[in-house]
């Protein structure tokens, strides 16, 4: 299954989970589609937003919408990386010998939320950095392989909220998109009042298994992607970079540190999956636009005066992206 046929299959499947989320989740449809984005893309999510918006109950759902293994991992601050991998444990045999053998970890599952990451000291927080990049863990020197499809959603609350460690930069890095969680409006409000107040409540279906997950994975790979539109993608990632020939006024002024590699590949995946998500086999430069903010926002490290102008990191992307585009002279939209 390639091309057109494989995009309108992508597309039904895809709605298909995002309708059995919304049974219990009201409104925050860039947020499903990111998390979903997370699931077909192969990489892990990052929802940050006060408390009470939803966020668990939304990685929840996702996981009652497809037929994989789920484990919650609250994080607090005397969680140690242990109680996160696993550890060896020495048991008797049954000829009164004793040998180690390891018990898992809830990181053995297939859809991980890390609920609160940013609770946890740093120590803990890195217990997650090998299985997040390699997809294993090593205890005692061994590795342990995690089953596939495996990905991490993670849910933290803003900096500036007591008792939060800010996650270090190579972890944020690891994940494919950062996403805001905000307010509802007024009448989403009043839905969701009604629906959990009511005596009535949603049951999810899982309507995804593991093989179909794994192909729509493979589809997303084999989108192809002109070499106008990658030229496009390449170009707003090396403009986040300050002091760079390619870099935009606004990195020059507001940002220290500028996007890694990971943030051009994240951009190309993100585009490939809004492309199938308007059943098209082919990705746009306006897909890399709607990319570009969950995809970048996490992977800018700005300056004093950003901090002191009131800048944030969306703000900085949105220049970049409109820099990039005024200097682009390709006028053919692929």
């Amino acid at each position: 299954m390639r091309g057109e046929e494989a995009a309108t299959w992508f597309r039904e499947r895809f709605d298909t989970v995002r309708d059995q989320i919304h049974r219990s989740i009201v409104g925050q449809d860039e947020i499903v589609d990111g998390v979903l984005l997370g699931l077909v893309g192969d990489g892990h999510v990052l929802l940050e937003g006060v408390p009470g918006l939803g966020k668990t109950l939304l990685v929840r759902c996702l996981s009652q919408a497809v037929n994989l293994s789920f484990s919650r991992i609250q994080f607090t601050p005397d969680l140690m990386p242990a109680d996160v991998t696993g550890t060896n444990v020495l048991v008797e045999t049954e000829g009164g010998g004793r040998r180690f053998e390891f018990r898992r970890g809830p990181i053995f599952a297939h859809i991980i939320l890390a609920d609160e990451i940013n609770r946890a000291t740093p120590k803990t927080q890195s217990a997650t950095l090998e299985a997040m990049q390699e997809h294993s863990v090593t205890v005692g020197g061994v590795r342990h392989d995690l089953e596939e499809p495996f990905l991490v959603m993670a849910t933290q609350n803003p900096i500036e909220q007591e008792g939060t460690y800010p996650l270090p930069e190579a972890q944020l890095d690891r994940f494919l998109l950062k996403l805001l969680v905000d307010y509802p409006s007024k009448q989403e409000l009043a839905e969701i009042v009604n629906r959990t107040t009511g005596t009535s409540e949603a049951q999810l279906e899982a309507v995804l298994d593991r093989d179909e997950i794994l192909q729509m994975r493979q589809i997303v790979r084999e989108v192809p992607i002109a070499e106008n539109v990658l030229e496009f993608a390449l170009s707003l990632v090396v403009a986040t970079h300050p002091g760079g020939p390619e870099g935009a006024p606004v990195a020059e002024k507001y940002i220290r540190f500028g996007s890694s590699p990971r943030g051009a590949q994240a951009l190309v995946i993100a585009g490939k999956v809004y492309a199938l998500l308007d059943a098209r086999y082919n990705v746009s430069k306006d897909d890399l636009r709607k990319a570009a903010p969950s995809a970048l926002r996490h992977r800018l490290l700005l300056n004093f005066e950003a901090e002191a102008d009131g800048v944030k990191p969306d703000d900085v992307v949105e220049q970049v992206v409109a820099h990039v585009g005024a200097k682009d002279k390709d006028p053919i939209q692929v």
